[in-house]
């Protein structure tokens, strides 16, 4: 039975600190903090103690009573001050899981808690526990990536200039010319040999209209050598690929966006390589020294096979990406040893991997690619992985994964805001949103919170603008149906005003916004391969890009959006308002997608940085509006 908070049955109040700081909000904390835990429990509940019951993940209980601090007005308080590296020892992490027992005589109450880790009511036996993830002292995410502004390109198709053509691959005469290679239904075989020529010399090209749209971080997808156009079934991996314009072209990139003060990011595809390898190599296309023709390859370890040649593991059972071995000692420092791989393109000057489906990829290997990456960058480089759930604990095949204790990755990208953004955005679900946003904020560290790869479209979604404006991709249509499917022009005019709030809350919520390339010009597309398309050069949405230059303007002269604490303000079914706030500056964003009346109370005189217009008090936003106001210090610290 649960007991819920009624005026007859009023909760208790659980505050948590650190050195004086309230992090009642937090549930990941750092292995030498000191944890103080203040429960106000009102008499009217009848509790004669408090107890901590924790466990290790996988481990026993430990109970840990409170101790009597006093009563006032009614409420009896219970302190326990908890040191985590007690807690931890032996080790300097790990994962718990805890509730509290509010003692009554013979019975007791347990806290019950909600799915954002931080919420909870008391229930007459034990239903769910919080999460408590303490990480090493010591575990940071570089600050200078905090702040920035994140863009993804699809090499072959941002812009042209350059680059080989070798024998199989179909090129476009055309760059605006509709994509033709497509299964006959989603998840259908596709060849990818479909080129449009865009290459890194094109990005280079490309990098003052980059900067004008604040861009910081540059995430390439695949550039190793492959034959297909997306390159996620890597040939070789010391080779960039000459129809990218090969190394020189990947040096130059590099040291162009340096200029400019933009980093560049590698996807990582470690798991699998494909079956046209030089390590693999099973059409004989580098000699045939690979796993696939001899057993006596010194590659042949470095795979599964099951009957050999033909029987091998493959990422989810696609024959043409064989899964590499990378606990072999061989194949783990091929990638991660020194001079290896990793090794090898981040002293070139990489800034930061994403890696791709990182659920997969062994303790060990993340461990030795984060040693590689900051030793390599003075502790500067970004280690991100491709998790689409909560990465605070998450299970993957059957496995704790420990991304956040402090030796594997330094964040993840954000798809669970992703949904919830789209669900408020799309539906007027503001709940969704605010739970993603609350659970998120509770769970991981906060040097993590704010290295979030928080993103709308990437090359594995629907288009955002398609899925805020068009035909739901719901499984009724064809490939050859979607390809062809556009927003009227009344679906894209809501479209991109739904677009404009989604956007803005994706640039000013905690983490780094990811803008996949075309976002920002319009573009329109379903799943793989229609959401590739070229960029529309010369076509653009000229007014949309405005607005994205806006938007990156906002995070470039407001730091308090690189780091500032988060706190949601109000929450309404259709609506909502947070606050980024620290030294640096005080932001307050509201955002309204329903019928409903939704007003915001200012605390002190603001500009609206979206417009420019000033407010103060009471302000009443429209339906599908977004406000970003900028708080006035100065008046605002006489409040």
């Amino acid at each position: 039975m649960l007991i819920k908070h009624t005026p007859n049955h009023p909760l208790p109040v659980i505050k948590k600190k650190i050195a004086g700081r309230d992090v009642s909000a937090r549930g990941a904390f750092f292995s030498t903090d000191t944890l103080t835990l203040t429960a106000t429990v009102p008499r009217a509940l009848g509790a004669a103690g408090v107890v901590l019951r924790i466990a290790r993940d996988g481990a026993g209980d430990r109970d840990y009573p409170f101790s009597f601090v006093g009563c006032r007005g009614g409420n009896d308080t219970y302190r326990l001050s908890l040191c985590l590296t007690d807690l931890c020892a032996p080790d300097t992490h790990g994962l718990f899981y805890y509730e509290l027992l509010f003692l009554r005589g013979a019975d007791t109450l347990f806290t019950d808690t909600a799915e954002d880790n931080v919420s909870f009511t008391l229930a007459t036996e034990s239903r769910g526990r919080f999460r408590l993830l303490v990480s090493e002292q010591g575990f940071a995410t570089p600050a200078w990536f905090h702040g920035k502004t994140m863009y993804h390109i699809f090499v072959d198709r941002f812009a042209p200039r350059g680059g080989t053509r070798p024998a199989g691959a179909v090129y476009h005469e055309g760059w605006h010319e509709e994509i033709e290679q497509f299964g006959a239904y989603p998840g259908a075989p596709v060849a990818n040999t479909e080129f449009f020529g865009g290459t890194l010399l094109g990005v280079i090209d490309k990098l003052d209209y980059l900067k004008a749209l604040g861009v910081g971080v540059i995430y390439l997808s695949p550039i190793f050598k492959s034959p297909s156009n997306h390159k996620y079934d890597t040939g070789d991996y010391e080779t960039v690929d000459p129809q990218f314009g090969g190394r020189e072209a990947l040096e130059a990139l590099i040291a162009a966006a340096r200029e400019r003060g933009i980093g560049v990011m590698l996807d990582g595809v470690f798991n699998h390589t494909g079956d046209d390898s030089r390590y693999f190599d099973r059409r004989g296309n580098y000699g045939g020294n690979g796993a696939y023709g001899s057993k006596h390859s010194p590659y042949h370890d470095w795979f599964y096979f099951k009957d050999h040649p033909d029987r091998y593991e493959c990422w989810w059972d696609i024959p043409i990406l064989p899964k590499l071995n990378l606990s072999n000692p061989a194949c783990h420092d091929y990638f991660v040893g020194e001079g290896g791989i990793v090794d090898t393109y981040t002293q070139m000057g990489v800034l930061g991997w994403r890696l791709d489906v990182a659920d997969e990829l062994p303790n060990a290997f993340l461990d030795e690619l984060r040693v590689r990456v900051k030793n390599a960058t003075g502790g500067e480089g970004v280690v991100l992985g491709e998790v689409w759930e909560n990465a605070a604990d998450k299970i993957a095949y059957g496995k704790r994964r420990r991304y956040f204790e402090g030796a594997q990755l330094d964040s993840v990208m954000n798809y669970p805001l992703r949904r919830g953004i789209i669900s408020f955005v799309r539906e007027g679900n503001a709940a969704a949103l605010c739970a993603a946003l609350r659970e998120l904020w509770v769970s991981y560290p906060e040097t993590v919170c704010h290295s979030l790869m928080n993103v709308l479209s990437t090359h594995d979604t629907d288009r955002i603008l398609t899925v805020l404006g068009g035909v739901p991709d719901d499984g009724r249509f064809t490939n050859a149906e979607l390809r062809d499917m556009r927003m009227t022009e009344a679906e894209r005019r809501v479209a991109v005003k739904r677009l404009k709030v989604a956007a803005a809350l994706q640039y000013t919520v905690f983490g780094v916004p990811s803008l996949f390339y075309g976002d920002e010009a319009g573009m329109e597309g379903y799943h793989d391969p229609f959401c590739r398309r070229p960029y529309p050069w010369g076509r653009e949405d000229k007014a949309l890009i405005a607005y994205y230059k806006i938007l990156g303007r906002i995070r470039r002269e407001n730091p308090v959006l690189a780091d500032g604490d988060f706190k949601l303000l109000k929450e309404a079914p259709h609506a909502l308002a947070f606050s980024r706030k620290n030294e640096k500056g005080h932001i307050i964003v509201a955002a309204r997608c329903g019928d409903a009346p939704f007003a915001v109370t200012l605390p002190a005189p603001a500009t609206d940085l979206l417009t420019g217009e000033r407010a103060r008090g009471q302000v009443t936003l429209e339906n599908i509006q977004v406000r970003v106001w900028r708080i006035d210090q100065r008046v605002s610290s006489h409040h």
